[in-house]
Parts: C-alpha cells; structure tokens; sequence
C-alpha cells in the first residue's frame, strides 16, 4: 500500500487565517474524499492533543512557516509519535505553507508550496487562496486513492477548478466598486455578523476576521444555523448581518436564517446568486452559479473587498493594521 491508502485520518494544526483554510480542507478531505479530518487550533493542541492513533497524516499550515504554536504543536507531535516505538504510530506529516526557506519547510520532508508569491499585507487574502487551492489538490489526490468517488465526480472537480482564475477576476471587477460604494454605510458600525453554513462556514468566520483585522469592527461569523442560538439577541438595525448563501446541501436552510435575521431589523448583505431568492437582501455580492465544492473560493473575494474598502474609507493603513505582525513568532 502506498501511504495515502495507508492513512486512515488527518489532523491540521494551524492559526488565524491558515486555520480557516484548515477548515475548508478538513470538509473537503471528510465529505468529498471521506477521510476523518480534526483541525485544532496550534496553540490549544499543544497542551491538549488528543490520544496518539496510529495511521495519521499531521499537517501544518502556516502562510510564513515561522508560527511559533504551529511549530511547536508538530515538533510535540513528532516526539509523541516517536516515543510509542511501533511503526503505526510514525509520523506522516505535511507541511502547508508559501515560503520554501521557512522553519516549517526546513523541519518536515514533505511539503506544499502554496506558490502565491510575497504578500506585503499582514492580513493574508492571496495566500488565503493558495491554502485551499492544497487542500483540493489533496482531496482529489485521496479521493483518487482510496476510490471514495468515481473518476467523473474527481474530473468534474477539477474542472470546474480549471475555471476559478477567470470567474476571480470577473468577481474582482464586479464587486470592487460595489465594495467601495457600501463602504460610507459602515463607518460608524461597531458590530457585524457573518452567517455560512457547511463549507462556507469557515469563510464566514475568514470575512469576520478580515474586517476585524484592517477596519477594527467587531465581527463574529457562526454557523448560520447557531443564529437563533443566542447570536440573534444581537440583531437590530445598528447590526448588519453578511450571509454567504450558495445554492447546495444547505441553500434554503441558509436563506431561512438569513430571513430571521432580516425580521429583526437587520441590514442584510448577501453573497449569493442574483435571482428571485436574493431579493430579501439589501445588498448583493452576486457570484456566478457554481459546485458548491468550489464555492469558497469565489465567496471569500467579496468579503476580502469589502473589508479593504471599509478600512480605505476610514483612512487605516490596510497593509499594517495595528497591533498584528506579518509572522506570529511568539506564543
């Protein structure tokens, strides 16, 4: 057997941005190739691991390979594995990340290059991208192996993969003025809520953490579903809500969330399709009807947009937000 038939589960460890990207991957890796997939926050796995199992494949994605927690987390990972002496319980690792001359990519054998270039920006978007692009290229790679899809549903995902590049750039162009009109209308926000649900999940929390990162506002994203959870004590018309609907497995349950989020007054912002469900929102990032397996990677370029233009509009330095650092390389 080689060792991707061999490996039975995956752990990511990863921070911030990365680990978002994290998420898209382990649904992907779970519902798309069917290997059990965690991801754990470095930091916390680190004095927490869950118990040893043998036939594991650890990742680490870091977009510098120099996040210290990441780091650490693999290094203790190693040992662990190391110590129980079986051959089971060896470490199979992969690094993720977007610089070659990195700590990460000098520690482990095996590792992606996300390729995206460098990113003079502290608040990661392009290297964001090139992330998840791994993460398909690894689900299509398990995919394959362990013959948990037929070879037309993996060459369908690759080539509606082939079509991303162009339909970003037709996003880019549609939304970037959009993006700069809206802008004025959250100066004075102090609070927002991202909705997603399923694979788009993790991009409502990469939206929320992008407009804390460079506009200072508070942001929350949550399972669309959570929303009646508590979340929805929030709303009111100081409150705008951004939900990601994209039709699939979960569509009208997102719309029906939404909803309940505009009966309480919300300002509703969707990224959707442009058609007779998205006219309950009232503001539209349309994008282009797709697999909702590819989606994250068109409904995040809106979000990106709109958090640069609302930091632009305030007069913040969005390359240098405050308080952050390009490499997080302290604990």
């Amino acid at each position: 057997k080689s060792i991707v038939e061999k490996i039975e589960k995956i752990q990511i460890l990863a921070c911030g941005t990365s680990r978002h990207a994290a998420m898209v991957g382990a649904y992907l890796l779970e519902q798309f190739a069917g290997v059990p997939t965690n991801v754990y926050f470095a930091s916390e796995f680190r004095y927490s691991p869950p118990p040893v199992s043998p036939n594991t494949l650890t990742i680490g994605v870091s977009q510098s390979g120099e996040t210290a927690d990441t780091l650490a987390a693999l290094r203790m990972e190693k040992e662990r594995r190391d110590s129980m002496n079986d051959s089971n319980f060896s470490f199979h690792h992969l690094g993720i990340t977007n610089r070659l001359d990195s700590s990460l990519a000098r520690e482990l054998d095996n590792v992606i290059d996300i390729g995206s270039g460098i990113e003079i920006g502290v608040a990661a978007t392009k290297t964001f991208l090139g992330q998840m692009l791994s993460f398909y290229g690894l689900t299509i790679l398990f995919a394959s192996h362990k013959q948990k899809r037929t070879t037309q549903e993996i060459l369908d995902l690759s080539n509606d993969l082939r079509l991303v590049p162009n339909q970003i750039l037709d996003l880019i162009k549609k939304h970037d003025a959009l993006s700069k009109e809206i802008a004025h209308m959250f100066v004075e926000t102090k609070d927002v809520i991202f909705l997603g649900r399923g694979i788009n999940y993790p991009i409502a929390l990469e939206g929320a953490l992008k407009l804390k990162e460079i506009s200072y506002i508070h942001a929350q994203g949550y399972p669309a579903g959570e929303l009646k959870h508590g979340p929805i004590a929030l709303l009111d018309q100081n409150v705008p809500v951004i939900s990601i609907a994209v039709p699939g497995l979960v569509y009208e349950k997102v719309l029906s969330n939404s909803q309940e989020a505009k009966a309480r007054d919300a300002r509703l912002i969707g990224v959707a399709l442009d058609g007779p469900e998205s006219e309950m929102f009232d503001q539209l990032f349309s994008i282009p009807e797709v697999s909702e397996w590819i989606s994250p990677l068109l409904t995040v370029v809106p979000l990106q947009l709109f958090s640069y233009h609302i930091a632009a509009h305030k007069g913040l330095d969005v390359d240098q937000p405050r308080n952050l650092a390009k490499s997080v390389t302290v604990e």
